[in-house]
């Protein structure tokens, strides 16, 4: 029998040890792998809370600040809370105002909140990345409490956040129809409604005659039949919607325990103070004059057709009605010149959803604002030529007719109002 002999491979020179050196490649590419897995995951993961941290420190810095405590502890808390403890290694706060960089650098009503965070990788060190790091900034601002005119002196003002365009006419936030005309002179035109459709209509020979530099802003979007009607500034749409209800301070106004009353002897007067007429209507039969002073309503104000009214120095609050001036009514009201009710001529609580309708005839008059934050208000013509030396505010807003209103607004014959401070998460 034969010896069987084994052959051994042959190599060539320098092709001993190849795969031990494969081998090693392959681990450090699956080290690789499960580092971007693993460490990469975490990175992301601490990206997104140092960012919700960096928002919320900012937030809570800004706060404070408008609530005049220290606004730096208050930011390392709430940074703290949400697990960045400023140690300088792990993590690294850093608050600014005016902020440093960007385009509220130097502003010194916004704070800058910087978050750096250095997350220890478990297979990237491997790989020559022992760190990742994670930078989040967040900028509030604090917009202190201000006196002064309301939603930036605009004259005619549709505060609903939403409106409808054919489901439901009366919730369009802004309409102009028929062949009313507004003229308008002191102030623009802002509508709040989102509504990207319809948020600002004119139809049929309804028409705009701006007589100065005044806007008409929309935050939404505008359907407009007839531009040529809306002269001389086109509908700036896409405007910045404010709050609803709005960050004002509401009038603090009121009658106390005084009864409003009737004059026995001529029954053509009347005297400042609280009204309950049942199913009567404010003003009662007869009465012409108002006055000074104010009237708390409760029902109805209704100036009919062919009658008169004067008040001068009143305000008017409509607590649960509606208020209606039929056409060629004769209606001369102004607003009081000081106390809290300075420039404040007819005002419905935001709880009261009536309607206020504003007619009348050549001879009318109104001056002061107009302040109706809950209700529907419907312009419709008198042809006067002093119209409304008014700021007229409402939910929604509707104009018809076949006459020419004239709005004239001046702050100094309107009412002012604070706005409420604001926190604004800007970047």
């Amino acid at each position: 029998m034969m010896p069987i002999f084994s052959k051994r491979p042959k190599y060539k020179k320098g092709e001993r040890g190849q795969a031990i050196i494969i081998i090693v490649f392959a681990i450090i590419g699956l080290i690789g792998m499960t580092s971007l897995a693993i460490d990469g995951g975490n990175a992301l993961i601490d990206r997104r809370r140092t960012e919700t941290a960096a928002s919320a420190a900012a937030l809570t810095a800004a706060l404070t600040r408008i609530e005049g405590g220290d606004w730096r502890s208050a930011a390392l808390a709430t940074a703290n809370a949400n697990g960045y403890n400023n140690d300088g290694v792990s993590n690294i706060i850093e608050m600014n105002t005016p902020p440093l960089s960007g385009p509220y650098e130097g502003n010194s009503e916004y704070i800058e909140v910087i978050i750096t965070s250095h997350l220890s990788t478990y297979f990237g060190s491997v790989i020559g990345v022992p760190l990742v790091t994670n930078v989040a900034r967040a900028v509030t601002r604090t917009k202190p409490s201000e006196y002064g005119e309301m939603f930036d002196g605009n004259a005619l003002v549709s505060l609903s956040p939403h409106s409808l365009c054919e489901e439901d006419k009366k919730k369009r936030s802004f309409w102009i129809h028929s062949e009313a005309t507004i003229s308008l002179t002191g102030g623009g035109i802002f509508v709040n409604s989102d509504n990207t459709e319809c948020a600002f209509i004119q139809m049929g020979s309804g028409s705009i005659r701006i007589q100065d530099e005044s806007p008409i802003t929309v935050v939404g979007g505008a359907d407009i039949q007839k531009t040529k009607l809306i002269t001389p500034v086109t509908v700036q749409t896409g405007a910045v919607p404010i709050s609803y209800p709005p960050a004002i301070q509401m009038p603090k106004v009121g009658c106390g325990s005084k009864e409003a009353a009737v004059d026995e002897f001529t029954g053509k007067t009347m005297t400042a103070g609280a009204w309950d007429g049942g199913d009567e209507p404010f003003p009662p039969e007869g009465v012409v004059k108002l006055e000074g002073g104010t009237y708390c309503i409760s029902g109805d104000v209704v100036i009919k057709s062919g009658t008169k009214l004067e008040g001068h120095g009143v305000l008017l609050i409509i607590e649960d009605g509606n208020f209606m001036v039929n056409g060629n009514a004769e209606v001369w009201l102004t607003a009081p010149k000081r106390g809290l009710e300075n420039g404040l001529l007819i005002y419905m609580p935001i709880e009261n959803q009536g309607r206020v309708a504003l007619n009348g005839n050549a001879d009318s008059r109104f001056r002061g604002t107009i302040f109706a934050p809950g209700a529907d208000i419907r312009l419709n013509g008198m042809d006067s030529d002093y119209g409304f030396h008014s700021q007229i505010i409402g939910r929604y807003i509707e104009v018809d007719g076949q006459d020419n209103i004239v709005i004239n607004y001046s702050d100094e014959e309107n009412y002012d109002a604070y706005k409420m401070p604001e926190v604004l998460l800007s970047e």
